[in-house]
């Protein structure tokens, strides 16, 4: 008997040895893949100031592709973790709730941020807040609309597996979750540069939010539902009203 709990007690321990070396390789590949995506942000705000892609970059096929990738990429580090799915928000209790929550909760932030960003850049030009970035992916026709559309369930999946299931739920055996989600909103907020100021603060707001969500809701399903709402509340207003504008009916830029 005494044993037989001795060689469990063994295994455990053996376990656990094995699991810290895979946990911290973790750890070192998700801060080098935040790394190499912050770098790409801050290349390509350099790079905007100069130059213009031809088309929507969401809708190119080489973009695709590498979003693709990078999220593969995030599902292979949360199993790279060790860490049980719930951790990583890998799993939804009550899924209808969640996305009703989601809906609701991401149609209110994208209204607010319109409405916020409105007002800053009525008072302030785009002094604070650049509309650059968003200009970049407003469809052209309800074609590349509904294309949009789809392109930004890959740019979300890929910004919550990173931001929220890795960075947050992920980094839990080392810090506290609620001094992660405020670390990591700042830090999302920094990789919206291209957007100014005003952007960044708005993103950084959202990215708190959202991390939070994560936390309450202990699943990746209620944040990634608002953040894709949030956004396409946004994509879908710019949409209607650069319509309006080829129309002659609104002025070149609203004030």
């Amino acid at each position: 008997m005494y044993h037989s709990g001795r060689r469990k007690a063994n295994r455990k321990l053996g376990a656990i040895f094995m699991f810290i070396p895979r946990y911290l390789l973790f750890v070192v590949l998700t801060l080098l893949l935040t790394g190499w995506i912050g770098y790409n942000t801050y290349a390509t705000t350099q790079l905007l100031r100069t130059w213009r892609p031809p088309s929507n970059p969401l809708l190119h096929p080489l973009e695709t592709v590498v979003r693709l990738l990078l999220i593969a990429g995030c599902i292979a580090l949360g199993w790279l973790s060790g860490l049980d799915w719930p951790v990583l928000g890998w799993t939804a209790p009550d899924p209808w709730a969640q996305i009703a929550l989601g809906i609701l909760i991401g149609a209110t932030l994208g209204t607010l941020f319109l409405f916020a960003t409105r007002w800053v850049v009525k008072h302030t030009g785009e002094r604070y807040y650049s509309p650059l970035v968003l200009d970049l992916i407003v469809p052209k026709d309800r074609r590349e609309l509904v294309l949009t559309a789809l392109a930004m369930v890959t740019v979300v999946l890929l910004e919550e597996l990173l931001f929220r299931s890795l960075l947050v739920g992920g980094m839990t055996p080392l810090l506290p979750g609620p001094l992660l989600v405020l670390g990591v909103g700042i830090l999302f907020g920094l990789l919206h540069s291209p957007q100014g100021t005003w952007g960044m603060a708005g993103a950084a707001l959202a990215g708190m939010i959202l991390g939070a969500l994560f936390l309450l809701a202990g699943s990746l399903l209620l944040p990634s539902i608002a953040h894709y709402v949030a956004n396409m509340v946004q994509v879908s207003v710019a949409y209607r009203e650069r319509a309006r504008r080829s129309a002659g009916l609104l002025p070149e830029r609203l004030a």
